[in-house]
């Protein structure tokens, strides 16, 4: 069984969560081209990543920095220092 390890609850079953994907930023100003590449590639190779964990028995939201190949938690972040203003998008007349 593939276990992860829970901040406030220790090591779960990794069933218990909920993966949200890798913590990105969108581009601010963007063209079709710029904002195809963030919502459809991804690096795809193995190594740390930032991302979104929902875990349900508890009800907590995490944002860890996790190593893809090994699977071991590198870092609990603070969810404020992942925060971001979110692009504003004019719609031309």
């Amino acid at each position: 069984m593939k276990l992860l390890d829970c901040p406030v609850i220790g090591k779960r079953p990794i069933s218990e969560f909920d993966y949200l994907g890798e913590v990105r930023v969108p581009p601010s100003q963007a063209d079709e081209l710029v904002w195809a590449d963030y919502v459809f590639n991804r690096k795809g190779a193995p190594g740390v990543l930032r991302e979104r964990w929902y875990h349900r028995p508890t009800g907590r939201w995490f944002v860890f920095d996790r190593d893809t190949l090994t699977d071991e938690i590198v870092a609990v972040v603070d969810a404020a220092d992942v925060r971001y203003e979110e692009p504003r998008y004019e719609i031309p007349a």
